[in-house]
């Protein structure tokens, strides 16, 4: 399962897309927008996409990730538009055989989705926005037709 989406994202259903009786490890990832970043005050998130590419740029990456680490499933679910603080923006399940597969794969998956998924994060402060991540391997620094 791989989906980008401006709905509230369901954990219990990213659990169950990785659900394997030969799993002895599912791993899952969270990303929560968090109310500061580097000392500023934050309001709350803005996210883009480009859902279709997003999505394909997402199942390759897993696919890296279950040869790479031995994992058995991987799901990823990204949001988009605006989200509050606490709220949930990433999740990230995988499953494998055993907790080492599991951590190591989990945390080179969702390092590669920061990186090459075309997704744009806008921080909303109290004195001013930015965009501020995106798939920077490919030169986009903001969504197109945004400005920085």
């Amino acid at each position: 399962m791989f989906r980008v989406t401006d709905a509230p994202l369901d954990t219990d259903e990213a659990m169950k897309a990785v659900a394997d009786p030969a799993a002895g490890a599912i791993d899952i990832f969270l990303g929560v927008v968090r109310n500061e970043n580097k000392g500023r005050a934050v309001q709350y998130l803005e996210y883009e996409a480009y859902p279709e590419m997003a999505e394909k740029v997402m199942r390759e990456i897993a696919d890296e990730a279950r040869e790479r680490f031995g994992l058995l499933h991987c799901a990823v679910m990204h949001r988009t538009g605006r989200l509050e603080i606490g709220e949930t923006s990433l999740v990230v399940a995988i499953s494998s055989g055993h907790r080492a597969e599991s951590f190591e794969g989990g945390r080179w998956l969702v390092d590669e989705i920061k990186k090459r998924v075309p997704v744009w994060k806008k921080e909303v402060w109290t004195d001013g926005e930015e965009w501020i991540e995106g798939p920077e391997s490919l030169g986009m620094h903001a969504p197109p037709g945004k400005v920085r």
